[in-house]
């Protein structure tokens, strides 16, 4: 199947969950709900300490500081779900999204900007 550019697009994101055009690692918050509507394995990854995390969150996130994810990314993460990790402004989760491939999860992206950028 031949593709233009939107299409591909269109069809990453139905298909994979995922934006991948241009090896892109970030997803916009309007593509966030896109994905979560067409996608049933999305898991939301705050990054953040736990006293953020505490102090508000994403509804249906799940909390794995970002000094933890080595140690417990197995416990909280299949390998085949799509992760979109994000923190307050989009460091640490651009960090998390490069552990999480190292490790051998592929279908990992971040929140464009963070919570600051929703």
């Amino acid at each position: 199947m031949k593709f233009n550019n939107i299409s591909k697009t269109i069809y990453n994101i139905i298909i994979n969950g995922i934006k991948s055009q241009n090896n892109r690692c970030t997803v916009s918050f309007k593509e966030l709900n896109e994905i979560i509507k067409n996608n049933n394995k999305v898991v939301l990854l705050d990054v953040r300490s736990r006293q953020e995390y505490n102090e508000g969150h994403l509804n249906g996130a799940i909390n794995i500081p970002l000094s933890e994810i080595k140690m417990n990314a197995d416990k909280y993460l299949n390998y085949d779900d799509t992760i979109i990790t994000y923190c307050q402004m989009g460091s640490r989760s651009k960090k998390a999204v490069n552990i999480l491939n190292k490790l051998g999860y592929n279908n990992v992206q971040t929140l464009e900007g963070g919570l600051e950028g929703i």
